[in-house]
């Protein structure tokens, strides 16, 4: 019986020649990541270890992001405790106020994760390098600190679903179109402590950016991770961002998946996922009322890279934000905001009546940078539309992709990117 790619690359790590699902191992850690939210926990967790050193101060990265420029004095308690933690391992891999980012953005564009890595983070969106052919999953903050401690973790083998992805998607829609209405096909338990696999020639028209965006909702599914093969723009983005080796898994012929779905991204269409779970999806086509909105989001680990800023910025040139909504647009790295900025973006972006905000997580955990009023409503390229997500339990999220988000800050509706062609 053969083995899947996610399996693979379990089974090198814990020094074995075959991994089967359900099969418990320890497996050697190429990265621990932690934030301002997590690492304070995991801190205090080292101390009752007694543990003096880390594992290895190279393979930890740890990134103020979630209240970061420090929103109050808590926020500011926790980035000190980080700090003074980072300072006394010398770590590495410290980002904090000037070169920090959103983290999931931040440690890909810094070379930190390679194809074949094994990476936990206590963050459940650090399944996000599984976009490079990385093993990475999200972990609590005490498993974090046993990391830190000792470079290793215990894994339950997850098995695993299959999506073979064919054709090509058409000018609107994205990476967050496709893992929306995966989502709502299999629902927000349908992967649950599964690997969730892409594979097929649709693949070949995902950029690197869609591909971060797909592989970071896979938890959205209940995943253990997501995974893509690693193929030529795979490749040649570690080239261009990182000097470690990587190492090239792919899954067996005759590997078993629990399920496989077939998914024609030529049929699929701009996806909105309604309050209050991501499931609930629908394309703009079947949105029949007009559900208007008070803010709109752009940004986040899951779509505040280069080309999420572009694809916003084609569509505010030269039009305004509609009077009452406010548009908050957040780069996810000082160097997506340079770059930005240099392409003229930030520009766009002001001029159209939207704010540009420092790298940081910002509203999408209601963290502050947006923070939703009663009864208001946001449509968002975040990840999570709980009841309470981004403020108070009386608003509403709505999850879209940038296209969207901009197209319905335009118009002040939840709205298609064709609509303001028409």
């Amino acid at each position: 019986m053969g083995m899947t790619m996610t399996q693979k690359i379990l089974a090198a790590a814990a020094g074995l020649d075959y991994v089967e699902a359900g099969q418990l191992i320890e497996a050697k850690l190429d990265l621990v990541l932690g934030n301002d939210i997590t690492s304070p926990v995991a801190i205090h967790e080292m101390d009752k270890f007694k543990e003096e050193k880390v594992f290895d101060k190279d393979k930890i990265a740890l990134v103020m992001d979630h209240f970061i420029p420090n929103k109050d004095i808590k926020s500011a308690e926790h980035c000190k405790c980080v700090r003074e933690f980072a300072c006394k391992h010398e770590i590495t891999n410290y980002f904090d106020v000037g070169e920090m980012g959103i983290e999931h953005a931040l440690l890909p564009e810094k070379g930190l994760t390679v194809a074949g890595d094994v990476i936990i983070g206590a963050d459940s969106h650090t399944c996000t390098y599984g976009a490079l052919g990385a093993f990475s999953t999200g972990v609590g903050s005490t498993d974090m600190a046993a990391g830190m401690a000792t470079g290793k973790a215990w894994f339950k083998v997850p098995s695993a679903l299959k999506f073979v992805l064919t054709g090509k998607p058409a000018k609107w829609v994205s990476g967050k179109d496709i893992i929306l209405h995966i989502i709502g096909m299999i629902g927000v338990d349908g992967a649950l402590y599964k690997s969730m696999e892409f594979v097929g020639d649709g693949i070949s028209y995902l950029s690197m950016d869609d591909r971060f965006t797909i592989a970071n909702m896979a938890i959205e599914a209940g995943g253990k991770n997501g995974i893509f093969p690693v193929d030529e723009k795979a490749v040649a983005y570690m080239e261009e961002h990182s000097k470690r080796p990587y190492k090239i898994y792919q899954a067996d012929e005759d590997a078993v998946y629990d399920e496989v779905y077939t998914i024609d991204l030529s049929t699929l269409r701009p996806t909105v996922s309604f309050p209050h779970l991501p499931e609930n999806t629908k394309t703009v086509d079947e949105i029949t009322e007009e559900i208007r909105i008070d803010q709109s989001v752009i940004g986040s680990c899951t779509n505040g890279r280069m080309e999420d800023l572009r694809i916003a910025a084609e569509i505010l040139k030269g039009r305004k934000v509609k009077k009452g909504v406010r548009c908050i647009v957040i780069p996810a790295t000082q160097a997506i905001y340079l770059q930005a900025m240099e392409e003229g973006l930030l520009k766009i972006f002001i001029q159209a009546g939207a704010v540009v905000s420092t790298p940081t997580c910002g509203p999408c955990l209601g963290g502050y940078m947006g923070i939703l009023a009663d009864k208001e409503r946001c449509i968002s390229t975040t990840n999570r539309n709980f009841v309470g997500r981004m403020g108070h339990v009386g608003s509403e999220v709505y999850l879209a992709s940038p296209a969207v988000a901009a197209a319905s800050a335009v118009t002040g509706k939840i709205s298609s990117p064709e609509e303001l062609e028409a």
